[in-house]
């Protein structure tokens, strides 16, 4: 006997996040009151996470073409062709409110979550990156974050075994209420073998896959959709459970049934779970989807229509298979241990219909529950444009060595070693350059290709100046992928933003996308993949504004990738771009004066190009032994970052005409940092000037200390206890 579902009232409506005048467009949709489990599915359907009802009008001026794309935004990962018959398949993914509420299961199900996205697609991923931001250290609460979320990430990717090569960790006093963690993956697949949502055929099967349905997650893409408040903690029921094991065994038998071709199309059960998945493969090839709910594998009993739809138990796909490939296809998962039940069919009705217990519970147009989502033209104003900080007004309060010093050991520029140790990005046996550098640098098969791989984002950049700060975090995962001599090729984002209907936060949005759909054309770096991430916020204060870049680049030779640490002594270190002192919004003018003010260093697009093509160029001609992107903290740190790799010291003499504190820890954009040999060096200074970079030789390699102008040399030991010891410290403090 069926239980009586509850009437619905306008607070039940309210609850599933339904603004009235949406719940009079499914009224006006459908012809009648929704059913329970149908009002769940428009809950679903229409949030923002999965509808993008805020943001898509935007995302639509972004850059997504080019030669070399495959599959731009629209599937379950972007794919791009990266020569002999391979393809790279890859994306970012937020679960950001789950990880504040449950740090460690957060961070594991969003690691899961997107490596299912990346072999959805027939690729075996191959590697793993975040990007996290936390609140500030002095919070309660943020030991206890940034514990769990890292041992979520570690615990679940050393499970299932795919190295962790690359990130970025932060804080602010912002993220307090709502941290960040960005979750990236990127696979390798056959160009001619990648798979589709989009079903086809009338009347072929479709199978679940993978683990059984339980009842967590429930509601987990519409908590993702919504503000925190006081009752935050109440939504742990909300977050999902992960099973690394499980995971890998469901990778193996999707991979092995894709390759005996019993695929016809597939689908991750992710946001939204059932529902999204069943719906997505049914629009994208104009087909009906009939599912009966009575077949779906589940392991808690009495699980209603309305909790098997909405549920979002993690190691579960749908796929649409070849009926004569059934029998094989059940075969090879069992013999993976894992369920495998025919749980509906297409229909030639373009209706999607979901049967339990011999009731039709939900009977709705497939096409209009995307097609007829709400689209909205937010409205949005502009950042006010903020003034440009006069260096020269600005007294340093403390001498260069003393502030290197301190930048090193603060917490944004700290070294993460603590964090990436706790990550296996070893294991597979192909990561040839490991965090802790500009970009890591995984193999490609046995080589000698590789790929280059990245994420970056400058949040006080994004927040000072949107356009400007959109612009860097494109220009910054660019130049960190040429500073270990690849070629950059397309990106995939994460746009993180507070509350979309607020004007100001919503002018943030629309600011930061269009100065990254600015940088992605200028430097032929188009978008294939990525996720909007609205509503982060804890009662109505929003977090910085962060659209995270996750940067992928194509290595010819990994052999002649090069890192930031020095190779020798007595070689030159030459400076690559123009350097003013611009200390606006900079990590000295943050750390050392507490001012977190002024406009961000513009981006001169041309000159990103021009420099990046021409330090490209000199490694791949084997030029140069060293090379380090400039960015947070500015040359002095940068300098002290290659010195600390290698064990190996360094003298600096300034140029230019900008303040000695400008000079030293101004971000200026477009600047790479360059060791070579003092042969090589005059061959690279006579080529600079052929054609037209900035290029300036400041100093030589040796020696065990950091040599400054004016002050007395650090010893790189010293370096290395500061920037080191920060991180570690600050965890072993007091009880998590």
């Amino acid at each position: 006997m069926q239980s009586k579902e509850p009437e619905i009232t306008p607070g039940l409506v309210a609850e599933h996040g339904l603004k009235p005048d949406e719940y009079q467009r499914i009224l006006k949709l459908i012809g009648r009151t929704p059913t329970f489990t149908e009002l769940g599915i428009f809950s679903a359907m229409w949030n923002e996470h999965c509808s993008y009802k805020s943001s898509r009008l935007h995302l639509r001026k972004v850059p997504t073409k080019a030669p070399w794309v495959i599959q731009g935004p629209g599937e379950n990962a972007g794919v791009i062709d990266i020569g002999d018959g391979l393809a790279c398949v890859f994306k970012m993914e937020s679960h950001n409110h789950p990880s504040f509420i449950e740090p460690y299961q957060g961070a594991t199900t969003g690691v899961g979550g997107i490596l299912r996205d990346v072999f959805t697609m027939g690729a075996r991923p191959v590697a793993c990156l975040n990007l996290l931001r936390f609140g500030s250290p002095d919070h309660p609460k943020t030991r206890h974050l940034v514990s769990g979320v890292v041992a979520g990430i570690g615990g679940y990717g050393n499970s299932f075994g795919v190295p962790t090569v690359g990130g970025s960790v932060g804080f602010h006093t912002r993220y307090d209420g709502n941290i960040l963690v960005n979750a990236m993956a990127v696979g390798i697949a056959r160009k001619d073998s990648i798979f589709y949502a989009r079903a086809t055929g009338v009347g072929r099967p479709i199978v679940y896959l993978g683990s059984k349905t339980g009842r967590d997650g429930i509601h987990g893409a519409t908590m993702a959709s919504a503000e925190f408040d006081e009752n935050s903690d109440e939504k742990r029921p909300t977050v999902q459970v992960g099973d690394p094991f499980s995971e890998k065994l469901l990778l193996e038998a999707c991979l092995e049934i894709m390759a005996k071709g019993c695929v016809i199309a597939i689908q991750d059960m992710g946001a939204a779970g059932l529902t999204s998945s069943a719906v997505e493969m049914g629009a994208k090839g104009n087909l009906g989807i009939e599912l009966d709910l009575d077949a779906v594998p589940c392991r808690e009993t009495g699980m209603t229509a309305y909790e098997m739809m909405l549920s979002e138990s993690q190691e579960r796909m749908l796929m649409v298979l070849d009926p004569e490939k059934e029998a094989e296809a059940e075969a090879i998962f069992h013999k993976w241990g894992l369920d495998f039940a025919i749980v509906g069919h297409t229909t030639d009705t373009l209706r999607f219909v979901v049967k339990h217990g011999g009731e039709i519970k939900v009977d709705l147009p497939i096409k209009e529950l995307g097609d007829e989502a709400p689209l909205y033209d937010r409205p949005h104003v502009a950042t006010p444009k903020k003034s440009a900080v006069d260096a020269a007004s600005v007294k340093p309060p403390v001498g260069n060595r003393e502030a290197l010093l301190k930048l090193l050991g603060s917490a944004d520029l700290c070294s993460k070693r603590w964090v990436w140790e706790q990550y296996d990005h070893l294991i597979l046996g192909n990561t040839v350059q490991q965090p802790g550098g500009d970009a890591a640098v995984v193999r490609v098969g046995e080589g000698p290709k590789g790929l280059a791989l990245c994420t970056d984002v400058t949040p006080r950049y994004c927040e000072a100046d949107p356009f400007e700060g959109g612009k860097q975090a494109v220009a910054e995962a660019w130049r960190n992928l040429t500073a270990v001599g690849a070629t950059p090729l397309a990106l995939t984002d994460n746009l993180n933003f507070g509350n979309p209907e607020r004007p100001e936060i919503m002018g943030q949005f629309v600011g930061c996308l269009e100065g990254i759909g600015e940088a992605a054309r200028a430097l032929d770096f188009p978008i294939v993949s990525g996720n909007v991430s609205l509503y982060n916020e804890t009662q109505g204060r929003g977090i910085l504004p962060t659209p995270a870049i996750g940067g992928v680049g194509l290595v010819a030779d990994v052999a002649k990738t090069v890192s930031l640490a020095f190779k020798r002594a007595g070689e030159c270190i030459l400076l690559v771009g123009a350097t003013a002192g611009w200390l606006g919004q900079s990590s000295w003018l943050a750390e050392i004066c507490g001012r977190e003010d002024g406009a961000p260093p513009p981006v001169d697009l041309a000159a990103e190009r021009r420099n990046g093509d021409f330090v490209r160029d000199l490694i791949r001609d084997g030029l140069v032994s060293a090379a380090h992107d400039l960015s947070d903290g500015g040359l002095l740190v940068g300098l002290a970052e290659m010195t600390m790799a290698a064990g190996i010291g360094a003298s600096v003499r300034k140029t230019g005409e900008a303040p000695d504190h400008a000079w030293f820890f101004g971000e200026d954009q477009a600047r790479y940092l360059l060791a070579a040999s003092a042969g090589n060096a005059a061959i690279i200074l006579a080529k600079a000037a052929d054609r037209g970079v900035v290029v300036e030789n400041i100093g030589e390699t040796g020696g065990n200390v950091l040599t400054i102008p004016g002050e007395a040399p650090v010893e790189i030991a010293e370096l290395r206890n500061v920037h080191e010891g920060w991180l570690p410290g600050y965890m072993d403090k007091a009880a998590i």
